[in-house]
């Protein structure tokens, strides 16, 4: 099969709001897909439609070959689903969670057991098996989750922003191992804000923003398509931004951006670059950073969209982040 979900004209409202504005998707098998927009474009509601938690008002979708919705029962055993917030029993163990989990999904109890020590040992959370899940750090409760939607060896794995709160290394040790999931053939439709996250992951990328696709590609192929590339400077000795960002600004013909103590500018002309080396020389700025780089997704989000791809939305603001 070559891809694991498609989906035409996914269309789904909530009162006066539609969340999915006519969503088309194919997630070829064996790959992780990525679904990259903020707080309130669609992810989830896509999300919840493809698992059969909803029913799309319009449009049809496949997973595994069998329809969301005539062959519901189906597409659940082919599929684990990892929301935004672990969801596992605070009060079980991590051993007693996933037990649980496979004694649901109709395992024998030998059979849950040994499958409950077999994915401890994978997320390494053996050492941990035997101690309440509200004893574990927000890395490891997020990892338990992740486990448990692992328990009946689902072919189609759907993470919803599964790293939102984690720190850098939880979020690293989450990545490896949705990597390894896609080595042993998994595939992965994974939601998410980060930039980072998408252009480390995926190996295609569908951009959404009010319930729409507004651009699918590689993600090498999403910041060609932006064009232009960035300059970087960033001065040695923060006295010298306001000058760098001078220098960025005239020799780029545009307004720079700062961050921190990097001042970055888009360009059209790789000839920039020298041009800006003579003027920070002629002024006897040392720099500790200078380069001159193609689009990032940040930069094409922003560009497709015109706000970046990290809402600023408040909690509670995300009309399909509140449905059942």
């Amino acid at each position: 099969m070559d891809h694991a979900i498609r989906a035409e004209g996914l269309v789904r409202r909530f009162g006066d709001t539609t969340a999915l504005a006519g969503v088309d998707l194919a997630v070829s098998t064996g790959t992780v897909f990525g679904l990259l927009g903020p707080n309130g474009a669609g992810k989830t509601t896509a999300v919840r439609v493809l698992s059969t938690l909803l029913r799309a008002d319009e449009g049809h979708a496949t997973v595994g070959g069998f329809d969301v919705v005539r062959d519901a029962h189906r597409v659940r055993q082919l599929v684990g689903l990892t929301g935004q917030y672990a969801s596992v029993d605070e009060t079980l163990t991590g051993f007693e969670n996933l037990l649980l989990i496979g004694r649901l999904l109709g395992f024998g109890r030998a059979d849950a057991k040994a499958r409950a020590r077999e994915l401890l040992a994978d997320f390494q959370l053996s050492d941990a098996a035997d101690r309440a899940a509200k004893t574990y750090s927000g890395g490891m409760r997020r990892r338990l989750d992740l486990a448990a939607s692992l328990v009946g060896r689902p072919l189609v794995l759907f993470l919803d922003e599964p790293t939102t709160g984690l720190d850098p290394r939880s979020r690293n040790e989450l990545w490896d191992i949705v990597r390894n999931l896609v080595s042993d053939g998994v595939t992965v439709l994974l939601t998410t804000q980060y930039l980072e996250e998408a252009d480390q992951l995926a190996s295609e990328i569908a951009v959404v923003d009010h319930g729409r696709v507004i651009a699918q590609g590689t993600p090498e192929e999403l910041k060609t398509r932006t064009g232009g590339q960035t300059l970087a400077v960033r001065p040695a000795d923060s006295d010298d931004l306001p000058a760098v960002v001078a220098i960025a600004a005239e020799v780029a013909g545009a307004a720079p951006e700062v961050a921190q103590t990097t001042v970055t500018v888009p360009v059209n002309d790789p000839g920039v670059l020298p041009a800006v080396v003579s003027r920070l020389e002629a002024a006897e700025i040392a720099v500790a950073e200078l380069s001159l780089r193609g689009a990032s997704l940040d930069e094409v989000f922003l560009s497709l969209t015109g706000h970046r791809a990290e809402s600023d939305a408040p909690a509670g603001a995300d009309l399909e982040g509140s449905v059942a």
